[in-house]
């Protein structure tokens, strides 16, 4: 079995900064395309970024020039550095990836981390 396990949310005040780390753990996997999602109260589940393991980027319009997704392949590891955070940047963060094994591909979810951006 694989985990993906979300670290580093928390409080922080408007324009500070956050870094998210995702690490997948288990045996006999490799990892294709990661990808950082958000759900704020009462909203559906949205994309943030999405890196290939190539580290193609993608990212959503309101994630351009503040959030930055990377990955460290070795130690299976994706991170999200946000900066200039909002308010409106406030909810869960979960990571996504598309994981193979035993030559299948699953969709693997991380349980969330909470951001939470107020003063």
């Amino acid at each position: 079995q694989v985990q993906l396990v979300e670290s580093g949310g928390g409080l922080v005040q408007p324009g500070g900064s956050l870094r998210l780390s995702c690490a997948a753990s288990g045996s006999a996997f490799s990892i294709n395309a990661m990808g950082w999602y958000r759900q704020a109260p009462g909203k559906q589940r949205e994309l943030v970024a999405t890196i290939t393991n190539g580290g193609s980027t993608n990212y959503a319009d309101s994630a351009k020039g503040r959030f930055t997704i990377s990955r460290d392949n070795a130690k299976n590891t994706m991170y999200l550095q946000m900066s200039s955070l909002k308010p409106e940047d406030t909810a869960v963060y979960y990571c996504n990836a598309d994981i193979k094994r035993l030559s299948l591909v699953y969709n693997y979810w991380g349980q969330g981390t909470q951001v939470t951006v107020s003063s």
